[in-house]
């Protein structure tokens, strides 16, 4: 009997495939119990059986018994080979056309060539598919009552937390770090290299991504926020939070701005490139080729070289300036307040209709048109509330705070120069004259001023 065996795990979180290896080793001994010659293994590791996922394993033992290469299956239990009519319908219909025998390390041998085999088959699969959705409906209400509970939906743990929502201080020392410095003007690309460069290392002890810091930044989790299937129920956790609401929400308005051109961010190479003005036509000005600054409207082509030096000097000796005080922002600007206050309406709104409609209240066609509004709403708001709040200001409380900048990586410094003032370019005469450093006009948002330095040879 040429048999193939057939091994299956759903999730594999270490990657050490420990699953599949006692399920080889079950299968094998049931092979050598039965006298059969084991041909071939096909394996799909970390793969679920159920929905329409393909199994390149699976797919591949359907082409042996097709073929006629095997007339024997191993497998540890029924549900690691189907999990769903579609697929147990086809081996039921190869089977019986090869004369095909199924063996069980958890069960008894079916013989598929026969009706009563078939027949076998076809309501072990039932039963276990009826026990599978028993148990996931089981455990949806258990998740539930644990989110109106304010507690931590159980399975893989966060990030920063043990299973049961105790803080684990040496991860969670980064991950507010990543809040506090993405709410400042960090990257996702910038601060994933921060954590590899850190030898920080995952929870599975793979690299970071950008990808990998975005899903934490997204998860409402570590403002203390109690979810259910994803989304917020309303209900607060009974964890302690990593970040404030505030801080929370102004990330949220971050990754949602449609500015964002990808969903890693764009991280910026130069100080200037689309914060300093063109002093004439008032529109941001570009970096160029031969570290230079240009006005898209060709008012000017400038070296970038000394304009930078120019204005991190000017911010470095303000940020040195005893008055340093007037430059802090009020705990909560009231536009940025209620903008704020405007997003947890909103989001209230969306859950009011959602029970609206769960209560039968309005139909399928009016929910949608409802959230499809709020949502877009929503949006809006987020994008509006990205402009006005004041990012880069946590650098200023800092216990040095023109140190902090000078070491600051670049995000951070452009917002922390977008958050203290404005920087308006002029145009210069073309060729080798002196840098002139009127020419760079620097306007506080905040009050104070600072004097030029001397200037410098261009």
């Amino acid at each position: 009997m040429q048999a193939a065996l057939y091994l299956r795990q759903s999730r594999d979180f270490t990657g050490e495939e420990h699953g599949v290896t006692r399920q080889r080793e079950d299968s094998e001994a049931l092979a050598k119990r039965r006298g059969w010659t084991v041909s071939v293994i096909h394996t799909d590791n970390d793969t679920s059986a159920a929905g329409k996922k393909r199994r390149p394993g699976f797919e591949a033992l359907m082409t042996d018994i097709e073929s006629g290469r095997i007339t024997a299956v191993i497998a540890w239990s029924l549900d690691r080979l189907t999990r769903n009519a579609r697929d147990r319908l086809r081996l039921l219909e190869v089977g019986k056309e090869r004369g095909l025998i199924l063996a069980l390390v958890r069960g008894s041998d079916l013989d598929l060539s026969t009706p009563a085999g078939r027949l076998t088959a076809d309501i072990l699969g039932s039963v276990a598919q009826h026990e599978i959705d028993q148990k996931a409906d089981r455990q949806r209400r258990a998740a539930l009552q644990r989110s109106e509970m304010g507690k931590p939906p159980s399975g893989v743990r966060l990030t920063g937390y043990t299973p049961s929502g105790e803080v684990v201080e040496a991860e969670a020392i980064y991950i507010r770090q990543l809040f506090t410095r993405f709410a400042e003007g960090d990257s996702l690309r910038a601060l994933a290299a921060w954590l590899r460069e850190g030898g920080v290392p995952t929870r599975h002890g793979g690299p970071w991504h950008p990808s990998s810091v975005r899903s934490i930044l997204l998860n409402p989790r570590y403002a203390g926020r109690a979810i259910y299937q994803g989304r917020t129920t309303g209900n607060p956790g009974n964890w302690e939070p990593m970040t404030d609401s505030a801080t929370f929400d102004l990330v949220q308005a971050r990754l949602a701005d449609p500015r964002r051109k990808t969903q890693n961010g764009t991280d910026r190479r130069h100080l200037g490139s689309g914060l300093y003005l063109c002093a004439t036509c008032e529109i941001p000005v570009r970096a160029w080729t031969g570290h230079r600054y240009c006005c898209p409207n060709g008012c000017f082509t400038r070296a970038q070289h000394n304009i930078d030096d120019l204005v991190t000097q000017l911010i470095y000796k303000r940020l040195s300036m005893p008055d340093l005080a007037e430059l802090l922002p009020h705990e909560a600007d009231e536009s940025t307040q209620q903008l704020l206050e405007e997003l947890a309406e909103l989001r209230a709104r969306v859950k009011t209709i959602a029970a609206d409609y769960d209560a039968g209240l309005i139909d399928g066609q009016r929910y949608a048109i409802a959230t499809d509004k709020a949502r877009s709403q929503m949006a809006t708001l987020q994008a509006s509330l990205t402009r006005a709040s004041n990012q880069g200001v946590q650098l200023l409380h800092a216990d040095n705070p023109a140190e902090a900048f000078a070491n600051a990586p670049l995000m951070l410094q452009r917002a922390t120069l977008n958050a203290l003032c404005e920087v308006k370019l002029h145009p210069v005469r073309r060729g080798p004259t002196r840098f002139d450093a009127r020419s760079v006009e620097v306007v506080w948002r905040r009050g104070g001023s600072t004097e030029a330095p001397a200037p410098a040879q261009a």
